[in-house]
């Protein structure tokens, strides 16, 4: 196990977890490749996202059109702005090469909308690409444990 590799994963997802909970959209942005996928699937099972129902399956501009309606106030579904604060855990390296690492987690995730705090639990892949001493998020692939129960609208970034 490439225990530095490991503890440089994780500060980064730990960083986009701070940032998505601190309203810090543009930054998150900017962890993003260019071709990037944001993947929230509805089906526990799926693998082909672009043929399946999905409550996200966002590119580079449909990441910036959902930063904008955060940030904007325009859909009921985030006014007022949920307040979220997730936990993210039990990381493990699944694949690695010079450009390229995926990892999966554990995420939990508190979210307080008009007096209702909500739990959401999930397993999140990362595929991340190396970037100077950094990386990029090529794709984020979020299976929520109860993706195919009844989910009320989900007015954040997972």
């Amino acid at each position: 196990m490439n225990l530095q590799l490991l503890q440089e994963v994780t500060a980064f997802i730990w960083q986009e977890g701070d940032m998505l909970d601190h309203g810090e959209y543009e930054a998150w942005l900017d962890l993003w490749t260019e071709q990037g996928k944001y993947i929230i699937p509805i089906d526990p099972a799926a693998e082909d996202f672009e043929n399946t129902l999905n409550y996200a399956y966002d590119n580079h501009h449909m990441r910036e059109l959902r930063v904008k309606r955060l940030r904007g106030g325009e859909s009921i579904s985030t006014s007022p702005l949920a307040r979220t604060v997730r936990s993210l855990s039990r990381f493990r390296v699944l694949f690695e090469n010079e450009t390229h690492v995926t990892v999966r987690c554990a995420q939990n995730l508190r979210e307080s909308r008009k007096d209702v705090l909500k739990h959401l639990t999930a397993d999140v892949v990362f595929e991340l690409k190396r970037s100077g001493d950094s990386f990029k998020i090529d794709r984020k692939l979020i299976r929520m444990i109860n993706s195919d129960d009844t989910l009320t609208s989900v007015g954040y970034i997972i």
